[in-house]
């Protein structure tokens, strides 16, 4: 296969966000190291991490000018020294936390690339290695879901949102779901039991009367700011757990007085890409069970919303500004 010098990419030149996310048509394509595989792209995921790091806001994140995207899938086209597993031809989904997803060739480790499910198309394959991961981990080894418990799930209208709600029933949950207005309706032919306003002014209050009072047995918290306030507040004293897995709404002034005096909770933090490399056998238990649930039906493929490569600032800007529903692909 020919494989040209250059392609085209976005590149990030600052951390002032999505506006400083331009397109170049003189990127050089990547070689694989050991260990790693090029894939050409054929659909890029956007994902909320892709705005932390371009607003400076995720630790250890790339230093600009860099090529952004954390999610891509393709076709491998070449694999570097000691890769065994995946050969050029198949299909992948992968992930490389350091970016270099939107553009037309990218180079992942081979560990952190799923080959696609038989039937369906790479832009579908999208989520199966970031957000689906992260949705299953709060549930279960994270969150202990059992049968007949409570579930809060912010967000639920998002990517992530949607598999956990889809996840939560499966597992035998109570499912109560927060979304804007508008999405209120797709969040509902999910299976949620409840949905909620996010933007209402007392999320907890809402939690707190759906429950009798009592609060909620888990929460998946992937927003931050005042909503983990919220959250703490909706929770059940001393048994719930809150699994906290992003923050696009901020950081929030959580301190010790308030989990002795006032949230007498379980915190539990969340990064699925620290979870890969700390933990390997559970994220590996993590990945087989998604594999399941793919296999069984529980999670099939999602078509998503797509945008041109040279689309990628106003697609962030738009998943920013909480204007999209489910997940988002740009198209080299």
């Amino acid at each position: 296969m020919n494989i040209p010098a250059t392609m085209r990419a976005l590149q990030q030149t600052s951390l002032n966000g999505p506006r400083d996310l331009h397109l170049i048509t003189d990127a050089l394509v990547p070689v694989p190291g050991p260990g790693e595989v090029l894939i050409r792209v054929a659909a890029a995921g956007v994902n909320f991490v892709d705005i932390s790091q371009a607003r400076g806001t995720f630790a250890g994140g790339p230093t600009p000018p860099y090529l952004a995207g954390i999610e891509s899938a393709g076709e491998v086209v070449s694999v570097g020294d000691g890769v065994t597993t995946l050969q050029p031809g198949i299909h992948v989904v992968g992930l490389s936390i350091t970016g270099g997803g939107f553009a037309e060739y990218v180079v992942v480790p081979a560990i952190a690339a799923l080959p696609v499910p038989a039937g369906w198309t790479d832009e579908q394959a999208l989520g199966l290695i970031v957000s689906w991961p992260t949705a299953l981990a709060a549930l279960k080894p994270l969150g202990g879901v059992t049968v007949g418990q409570t579930v809060l799930i912010h967000a639920a209208a998002g990517a992530t949102g949607q598999a956990a709600v889809k996840m939560a029933k499966h597992y035998g949950a109570i499912v109560i779901a927060t979304a804007s207005p508008g999405k209120h309706d797709v969040v509902r032919a999910l299976g949620a039991d409840h949905v909620i306003d996010s933007r209402g002014t007392d999320i907890a209050a809402d939690v707190l009367r759906l429950t009798g009072g009592a609060g909620v047995d888990l929460v998946l918290e992937g927003v931050g700011g005042a909503t983990l306030e919220a959250s703490l507040a909706a929770t059940k004293r001393v048994t719930g757990r809150v699994v906290v897995y992003g923050l696009p709404g901020g950081e929030a002034a959580i301190t010790n007085w308030d989990l002795v005096y006032k949230h007498q909770v379980h915190i539990i933090g969340l990064n699925i890409g620290m979870l890969a490399q700390a933990a390997p056998r559970l994220f590996g238990e993590v990945m087989g069970q998604l594999i399941e649930l793919v296999a069984t039906g529980v999670l099939g493929p999602v078509q998503p919303t797509t945008y041109e490569l040279a689309e990628g600032p106003k697609a962030l800007a738009e998943l920013e500004g909480r204007a999209t529903v489910g997940r988002l692909a740009l198209l080299p």
